[in-house]
């Protein structure tokens, strides 16, 4: 289990069009994988999201030196070490440290963790809702419907991005397209002040398919997220930036939040990820995983919620979805799986259980030059 070598793969894909949300577009989409190799010849995968230069030449000059010759089996430990460098990285080694110990035990993820309460996952189709037309709002909707006829019935749409007017009147036309049993998220990227949150009232009161608002403040705004949750019908969700589970106390505590929202990317590891689960159960929240960058982080995040227990005693409603990126990105398919009819079935067989599309990873290997 003596660690031999560490493989990097990062890769780029330039968007024919930018598409994003209200934090910007995005005119690239990009991955970072690892591959840790053990001299019995065992190996397991990590991915782990930032700027690629950043990741090359950390892992080249610091982590890849720090992990050779080390035991697969602490992976605790050097997963703790790593995430004081960087803790985006330290969630990487941590997912490929987890293969190798389950591969090695003869055992699927999930058996290495205790066993699944849930063979399928539902997930909801995410989206980014603005494009540089003018006909952007058009473009959402056909995506919207695209997915939808595919078989989603929960997506996630973007706001915050545009004047309340341009937002209102792009919502209200989506939910007008919709089928009524298509549930319906809004995410506004911390953009707003409660004053404005709280406008959206008069959208929520008008149809009855919500799922949840998504962090139309900061965060850090503990009081004024309790004060929002009681001035309006939707749940409050949020949390996917949040590193630390103590960051989540304040929003727990202060009854802020309905549903939490972490990101294994942003975490300190797939075991403090998986804590963070834990500790949303133990305050009666719910929790819908956020996980818009990657499909290996995705699958660890699927496999994570399908060791949940049930949030409810509701057999309709006994798992909340993860998130599913529906947009133009390939890297989606790294580590092949698709959802049926809204719905994800967890992988069986060793380890993992999916195998990388070597063929995709070799087509968009990032060259190393410099990009924006």
């Amino acid at each position: 289990m003596q660690i031999e070598r560490v493989e990097t793969y990062p890769l780029l894909y330039k968007l024919p069009q930018a598409y994003g949300d209200a934090n910007g577009y995005k005119r690239y989409r990009t991955c970072f994988l690892i591959r840790v190799i053990t001299k019995s010849g065992i190996d397991g995968w990590g991915e782990i999201i930032d700027w690629l230069p950043t990741l090359q030449s950390g892992f080249r000059e610091r982590i890849i030196p720090y992990l050779l010759g080390k035991m697969a089996t602490d992976r605790l430990a050097l997963t703790d070490v790593i995430s004081k460098w960087h803790q985006r990285s330290a969630a990487g080694v941590s997912m490929a440290l987890t293969e190798i110990v389950a591969k090695r035990a003869g055992l699927s993820v999930c058996d290495l963790w205790g066993g699944k309460f849930h063979q399928q996952i539902p997930v909801y189709a995410s989206f980014q809702s603005y494009w540089e037309a003018s006909d952007w709002r058009e473009r959402s909707i056909e995506k919207v419907m695209q997915e939808v006829a595919a078989g989603h019935k929960q997506v996630k749409v973007k706001i915050g991005g545009r004047s309340l007017q341009e937002d209102f009147a792009h919502i209200r036309r989506l939910m007008q397209t919709l089928p009524e049993d298509v549930l319906v998220a809004l995410d506004a990227n911390q953009s707003y002040d409660t004053s404005y949150a709280r406008k959206w009232e008069r959208v929520f009161s008008e149809f009855p398919n919500w799922l949840w608002l998504e962090e139309p403040m900061p965060l850090d705004r503990a009081q004024e997220y309790g004060m929002l949750r009681a001035a309006i019908q939707v749940p409050i969700a949020g949390g996917e930036n949040l590193v630390q589970c103590a960051q989540f106390l304040p929003l727990y505590q202060s009854g802020a939040l309905d549903i939490a929202q972490p990101d294994l990317l942003h975490t300190e590891g797939i075991e403090a990820y998986r804590t963070h689960l834990q500790l949303a159960r133990q305050y009666g929240y719910r929790v819908s995983p956020h996980s818009f960058d990657g499909s290996l982080a995705r699958l660890y995040t699927l496999f994570a919620q399908a060791c949940l227990p049930a949030w409810s005693k509701m057999d309709a409603d006994p798992i909340e979805p993860v998130e599913w990126d529906a947009m133009e990105n390939p890297f989606t398919q790294l580590f092949p799986l698709a959802p049926v009819q809204g719905k994800v079935t967890i992988p069986e067989g060793v380890g993992i259980g999916v195998l990388p599309d070597w063929e995709l990873i070799n087509a968009m290997r990032w060259d190393g030059s410099v990009y924006a």
